[in-house]
């Protein structure tokens, strides 16, 4: 399995699929992918309403290969998150290996809306991700990252 494949499985299998994290005593919260000679982690701090922020990091053979920081927050309080955040793992679960950030360029389902756009590539890339709910905008991530 090459990289990118990897990148792409962990991140189906970890917050896209709805599994909970692992909550952890500094009061972050935890997932963790492995398969082969990879190890991927996502390890991020969220107390909604607030604004969260974590980080990705994937080794391969024990030695730091990618990482990926984002911070996000809820742009309108007018909406309940929680189907927000259900909408969003619905649009991480689409990535793909072209752009393999976070999910795909746009998603429209109902009266969500999914965007995402960036600039770069796997080894050096930044982002932001938005989504609309009936044409506002209710939620916004930033994210950048490359490999090590």
């Amino acid at each position: 399995m090459n990289f990118v494949d990897f990148l792409v499985k962990a991140k189906k299998n970890t917050y896209a699929s709805g599994n909970p994290p692992l909550k952890l005593p500094d009061g972050f919260d935890e997932f963790v992918y492995e398969e082969g000679e990879y190890k991927y982690r996502d390890r991020y701090y969220a107390k909604d309403p607030r604004p969260f922020g974590g980080e990705e990091v994937v080794w391969q053979n024990g030695i730091i290969i990618w990482m990926m920081n984002y911070y996000g927050y809820m742009v309108s309080n007018g909406i309940n998150s929680k189907g927000v955040y259900v909408f969003l793992r619905k649009a991480m679960s689409k990535i793909d290996e072209k752009r393999p950030f976070r999910g795909p360029a746009h998603l429209k389902e109902g009266d969500f809306e999914y965007i995402n756009e960036n600039t770069g590539d796997i080894n050096n890339f930044k982002g932001t991700e938005r989504i609309f709910h009936k044409g506002k905008e209710v939620y916004r991530l930033e994210y950048h990252g490359g490999k090590i």
